[in-house]
């Protein structure tokens, strides 16, 4: 064989061998990326409860999602959390938040509020983050719940919709709660009420109220869990991760 043509099969060879690692190179890319959720929390939280604060106990039963690369982020962090290349490319926005609302920059939130109402990123409001900023402005209401009290005991929680996505899996349950929210609360009828409650009083009376919201905002989803009170273990209850996974689950926009 020529020169000629030794060099030309070795340039097919050489082609034919870049070209497929190329190709196994991107095969192997996308297999391994993961849809992103950020789980916020703004540090107030005891550490006697939880150690690791709120959004460590709930990415701790996130951790289980097959196909999830679950992020802690808190207001301490730098840009408060949420630089934009992690808002970005997150397709779920989970936001636990209670005495610090005021100090969350109106420039970050109009970035969240972007990020769900045009571009389809889930958010998951908890408990006392009805007054979160993000919260507010994606409801486009004052947010509030008829009567806050320190009177309960615990909260049983009932699938109003067992056919809900959000749903899957859950049963009745019976959570230590002692912070009642009470009806009415201030938001737009929601399309979906998953979960309703009942607040046991310490003087024995009972209190329900809606616990699970679901809206679409935009080409958001968003769902919001009122359960959640710092001073009891909510977010390591069994129940309540699996509620936690489920939303995830369906508040992320469609695969492209």
């Amino acid at each position: 064989m020529g020169s000629r043509k030794v060099y030309a099969v070795l340039l097919a060879v050489v082609v034919v061998s870049l070209g497929a690692g190329l190709f196994f190179g991107h095969a192997a890319e996308a297999k391994s990326a993961k849809r992103c959720v950020v789980v916020w929390s703004e540090g107030t939280a005891g550490t006697d409860v939880y150690p690791k604060d709120i959004n460590g106990a709930i990415a701790e039963g996130l951790g289980s999602l097959e196909g999830w690369e679950v992020v802690v982020a808190g207001i301490k962090d730098p840009e408060q959390g949420l630089p934009d290349k992690l808002l970005n490319r997150a397709d779920v926005l989970i936001w636990w938040g209670h005495k610090k609302h005021g100090l969350v920059r109106d420039k970050l939130v109009e970035k969240v509020v972007k990020r769900v109402k045009e571009d389809g990123m889930g958010f998951i409001s908890l408990h006392s983050a009805h007054f979160a900023k993000p919260n507010k402005a994606l409801m486009g209401t004052e947010c509030s719940w008829g009567a806050y009290e320190g009177d309960s005991t615990t909260l049983k929680v009932t699938v109003k919709d067992p056919n809900h996505p959000i749903a899957k899996g859950v049963k009745e349950f019976t959570i230590d709660h002692s912070e009642r929210y009470s009806e009415p609360y201030a938001v737009p009828e929601p399309e979906a009420v998953p979960f309703e409650g009942v607040h046991t009083l310490k003087d024995g009376r009972e209190d329900p109220s809606r616990i699970g919201l679901c809206w679409t905002v935009g080409k958001g989803k968003f769902f919001y869990f009122q359960a959640g009170h710092e001073t009891n273990p909510v977010y390591f209850d069994e129940n309540v991760r699996q509620i936690m996974r489920n939303a995830v689950e369906w508040a992320a926009p469609a695969k492209k």
